[in-house]
C-alpha cells in the first residue's frame, strides 16, 4: 500500500512515497525554486542523493518530474504510477469547514478556495499542488489533511476572542491553531510508549521549531493551543514575535511612519529569536554566540524558554493536571539548553528534570525526567508525513466501507 504524501508551497514541493504497511519511506525529495532561475529536484533513495537541475516553470511541471523520477527504470521505486494507493496533501487551513481528513472532491476544493483569505500565503499553493497532482494521477483518490483540523475540538471559551462577537460571525475571526498533524502524531506515540490509551491521558505537546506552538490535549482531543487566528500568535518563534500587547503594532506604525503591511513584515519576519538576538533565527547560530557571552543571544533564549514554561503552567491549570509532556520538532528534539531552561524548577508541578537523561536524548525518542517524576516528560521526533499517510489510508478505506 503506497501513499504519496505532498506538501506544496509557493515555490516548492516536498514529497515522500511511503510503503504504509511497512512504515517505510521508499523515496523522498524536494522540488525547489519553482518558477525561478536555478530550479531543481533533490531526490533521496535511502542514503543516496540525486540532484536534477531542470527548468521547473510551475507546479504541474514539478509534479510531473517527481512522478517520472519515482517510476524511472534506473532510480525509480515503483514500475507504474497506478501502484499508488492514494495521495495525502498537507493543507494548512480548512477554517471551520473540516474537523478531520477528507477525500478531495469539487466541494472540498470550493471550500479550500473559500479559506484563502484566512491563509493567503499557504492555501493557494496547496490548491495548486492538488490540481497539478490530479492531472497526472487521474483516478487515484486524494485526501486533504489539514493543519487546523485537529484543533476543531477546542471549546468556545478557548477559541473565541474577546472582540465584538459580530467579527466572529462576519469574518470567522477566532483561534484556529496549527501544527495539528504533528501534535496528533506525537501524542499518539507518547500514549503508545507509556502503554496507555490516549483517551486516558492529559498531554501537553511542544512543537518547537522555526514556527512553534504548544497544544493541550485532554483524552485525545485538543482543548487549547497557542497559535491563533494566524500562526503569529503564541510563543516567540524564529522570526515571529508571538504574544505582544496589541497596541504595539499601532504605536510602531505611527512612530516609524510605516504601513500596516510593513508592520506585519516586522512582526512575522524580523522579530522573535532573530529580532531579539540580532544574530539569526536559527537557534544553533544563537547558541554559538551564547558560548561567546553575547548578552542579546542569552536574552533571546531566556525569553523563548520562559514563554514555553508559562504556557505549560497555564495548560496544566486548564486541564487540572498533566500525565505527559512532550517536546518535538527541530528545537524540541535537539536543543538540550532550551529543554533544560524550560524544565528546571518545575518540581512543584510534578516534573523532575534529569540533566543526564536530557543529554542522552538528542534527536531521538526518550524520557528526560527522573524515574520518580510524577509527570513523565519525553522527546518524541515528529513524523507528519507518516501521520498524513495514515489519515489518508483511513479516509480512503472509510469511503470504501
Amino acid at each position: 500500500m503506497k501513499i504519496f504524501v505532498i506538501n506544496s508551497g509557493s515555490s516548492s514541493i516536498k514529497f515522500q512515497l511511503i510503503d504504509f504497511k511497512k512504515k517505510f519511506v521508499m523515496a523522498k525529495g524536494l522540488c525547489e525554486r519553482i518558477g525561478l532561475k536555478g530550479s531543481k529536484l533533490t531526490y533521496y533513495l535511502g542514503e543516496e542523493k540525486f540532484v536534477i537541475e531542470e527548468d521547473i516553470e510551475n507546479h504541474e511541471r514539478g509534479i510531473d518530474l517527481i512522478i517520472r523520477k519515482i517510476t524511472d527504470k534506473e532510480h525509480g521505486v515503483i514500475k507504474d504510477k497506478k501502484e499508488i494507493y492514494g495521495v495525502g496533501h498537507r493543507v494548512v487551513h480548512a477554517g471551520e469547514k473540516f474537523s478531520s481528513t477528507v477525500i478531495i472532491n469539487d466541494d472540498v476544493m470550493k471550500a479550500l478556495k473559500e479559506c484563502i483569505p484566512l491563509a493567503p500565503l499557504h492555501n493557494p499553493p496547496n490548491i495548486t499542488g492538488i490540481e497539478a497532482t490530479k492531472k497526472f494521477l487521474p483516478g487515484i483518490p486524494m485526501a486533504g489533511v489539514f493543519d487546523t483540523a485537529f484543533h476543531q475540538t477546542m471549546p468556545e471559551k478557548a477559541y473565541i476572542y474577546p472582540l465584538p462577537y459580530e467579527y466572529y460571525e462576519k469574518y470567522r475571526i477566532r483561534r484556529y491553531g496549527f501544527h495539528g498533524t504533528s501534535h496528533m502524531f506525537v501524542a499518539k506515540e507518547g500514549a503508545k510508549y507509556l502503554g496507555k490509551k490516549l483517551s486516558d491521558l492529559k498531554i501537553i505537546t511542544c512543537h518547537l521549531g522555526n514556527g512553534s506552538s504548544i497544544a493541550a490535549i485532554n483524552k485525545g482531543s485538543s482543548v487549547d493551543t497557542t497559535m491563533g487566528f494566524t500562526p503569529l500568535e503564541g510563543l516567540m518563534m524564529g522570526t515571529r514575535c508571538g504574544d505582544i500587547d496589541p497596541a504595539i503594532p499601532l504605536f510602531i506604525q505611527r512612530s516609524e511612519g510605516v504601513s500596516a503591511e510593513e508592520v506585519n513584515i516586522i512582526m512575522n519576519r524580523m522579530s522573535g529569536i532573530k529580532g531579539v538576538s540580532g544574530v539569526s533565527s536559527d537557534m544553533r547560530d544563537v547558541e554559538e554566540m551564547i558560548e561567546k557571552g553575547d548578552k542579546r543571544s542569552i536574552l533571546a533564549v531566556d525569553i523563548f524558554s520562559y514563554r514555553i514554561k508559562k504556557y505549560i503552567g497555564a495548560y496544566i491549570a486548564a486541564m487540572n493536571g498533566l500525565d505527559l509532556l512532550i517536546f518535538t520538532a527541530g528545537i524540541g528534539e535537539r536543543d538540550l539548553l532550551v529543554r533544560e531552561k524550560v524544565l528546571t524548577d518545575m518540581d512543584y508541578l510534578g516534573i523532575k528534570f534529569s540533566k543526564e537523561r536530557n543529554n542522552d536524548t538528542f534527536g531521538k525518542m526518550g524520557v528526560i525526567t527522573e524515574e520518580n517524576s510524577k509527570v513523565k516528560t519525553m522527546v518524541i521526533p515528529t513524523n507528519e508525513e507518516l501521520e498524513i499517510a495514515e489519515q489518508t489510508v483511513n479516509a480512503i478505506e472509510s469511503q470504501i466501507n
